[in-house]
């Protein structure tokens, strides 16, 4: 059941809950300055909120949480304080982990009110809303006892609380990416996530177009068809169009829908194998950006492309060294099937190439070597238009994910060279992201501005951290949509 965030006119001291959160700022001298309204609860309660949180050594650290009780001085039961760092870096950010963090500690009382949102102007209150439904995601559809979880509703208190229709949005959108990535393999195979782009569409005033293994080999999609030839599920293009009647710019965004990853005959090993359900993150970006675009009437058409497949070592799985057609003409030797997310993308980027966008995004989990450059809390980018890539990191600063520009050096492209095809699809040892978005720009034209963002080492999370908890992280649906968002002008 998801939170419900709502707006209330009742003051901090008087409105009934089972906990007030309110905000304090980190000081130099390692104390504490509890931000409006708290002083005038800390003055309600006679001093004991400061000094409570004095002898317990709290020091209002970005998403540290102590809770006390109010002992009849105010009407709520309990009072939370929350930790949003020095106040000279409190942003849009800070408060949305802030209200993460006060979401995973008070997640079983039933009503909560904040005033967290009062910490920053102008967009504070989307940043809390995302943050508090960020923060209560669980993933439950298979534990017989969804647990002690009893989070119900989220007051917002004080001015600027009434824009918080743009952060529930943004949340909705990423709880629906999390809820795909967390699917078990054989609950989302490339048809049945097919039907769930048809359903979607059908209740978000899109359209949807499904192409099965006919119409792709009619059109020659070879790298899709290849990849997906290992499976007893066959493969699916998804495609999702939004295009409302004001719109200024056309947009294509285009995730990797490997709904789950052996290896194929490049078998990985047990280990790796076992989060290769979240091999579909970047198609779950899309979709979950997808889903609220009408809903927040961004003024731009969005197309959306899915390849989606099974990467699966079967009797008639391609074998290394054979030579697959893109979409297009162009051809690749596979010396590795493991490099597999690439094969797809070929396919749906020179297609999405063809519809003329004004740019255009992929999403994919797929390197591991971005991971060895970046760690796993930040995502790489590469692209082909400076002003791109500046524009989808500031989009990802604003959404609270991370992005570093990686390069796309020319002269590695002798790496990719293949006696037998036009371009093989793995290059040397080391620099195995940067071969691989190589590999992909060789099926963008040029003059189509494009940026790849490799969400390998972000898309799931190992623990709990603040608004993101252990599991599918939906990253890259904010982001998107606040890329979006800047393109339409809104």
């Amino acid at each position: 059941m998801a939170v419900a965030i709502e707006v209330s006119e009742e003051s901090p001291q008087a409105v009934a809950c089972d906990a007030l959160v309110v905000g304090a700022h980190s000081t130099t001298e390692g104390g504490f300055d509890l931000v409006a309204p708290g002083p005038a609860v800390d003055e309600a309660t006679e001093g004991h909120l400061r000094g409570y949180l004095t002898s317990a050594g709290f020091k209002a650290k970005l998403g540290e949480v102590v809770i006390l009780p109010s002992f009849g001085h105010l009407v709520a039961q309990a009072i939370a304080v929350t930790g949003l760092g020095p106040a000279g870096t409190a942003g849009a950010s800070e408060v949305r982990r802030a209200a993460g963090a006060a979401a995973r500690h008070l997640s079983g009382r039933a009503v909560v009110a904040s005033t967290l949102h009062s910490a920053v102007e102008g967009n504070g209150a989307a940043a809390a809303a995302e943050g508090y439904l960020l923060g209560s995601y669980r993933f439950t559809a298979y534990k017989s006892r969804a647990g002690d979880h009893k989070l119900e509703r989220v007051l917002f208190l004080g001015s600027g609380a009434e824009a918080i229709e743009r952060g529930v949005a943004y949340a909705s959108a990423t709880a629906l990416a999390r809820d795909l990535i967390n699917e078990p393999g054989s609950a989302l195979t490339p048809e049945l996530l097919a039907e769930r782009a048809v359903e979607l569409a059908a209740g978000a005033n899109l359209d949807c177009t499904i192409w099965d293994v006919a119409e792709m080999s009619e059109r020659g999609f070879g790298g899709i068809l290849g990849v997906g030839r290992g499976s007893a599920n066959p493969p699916r293009f998804i495609q999702v169009h939004y295009k409302p009647p004001s719109a200024a710019v056309k947009l294509a965004i285009i995730g990797k829908g490997v709904t789950f990853d052996t290896g194929g005959l490049s078998l990985k090993d047990a280990r790796n194998m076992e989060e290769m359900k979240t091999d579909m993150s970047g198609a779950a970006a899309v979709l979950g950006a997808m889903s609220v675009v009408d809903q927040l009437g961004l003024a731009a058409e969005v197309m959306a492309f899915i390849p989606a497949t099974e990467n699966m070592p079967g009797p008639t799985a391609i074998k290394p060294g054979d030579v697959i057609a893109h979409y297009g003409g162009t051809t690749s030797e596979v010396l590795n099937t493991d490099a597999e997310g690439r094969l797809i993308l070929a396919d749906a980027l020179a297609f999405a190439s063809q519809q003329k966008p004004a740019a255009m995004v992929d999403l994919a989990t797929l390197t591991g070597s971005i991971m060895l450059a970046l760690g796993r809390k930040c995502s790489g980018l590469f692209a082909t238009d400076d002003a791109l890539a500046q524009e989808l990191i500031a989009a990802g600063e604003a959404a609270g994910e991370r992005y570093w520009r990686m390069p796309l050096f020319d002269d590695y492209n002798k790496e990719l060279e293949s006696e037998t095809a036009d371009i093989k699809n793995i290059g040397t040892r080391y620099g195995g992201s940067i071969f691989a978005a190589l590999f992909l720009k060789k099926f963008v034209p040029e003059g189509v501005p494009w940026a790849h963002l490799d969400i390998a080492g972000t898309a799931r999370n190992e623990t709990t951290t603040d608004e993101v908890p252990k599991g599918g992280t939906g990253v890259g649906t904010r982001t998107l949509l606040e890329w979006i968002s800047s393109r339409a002008g809104a």
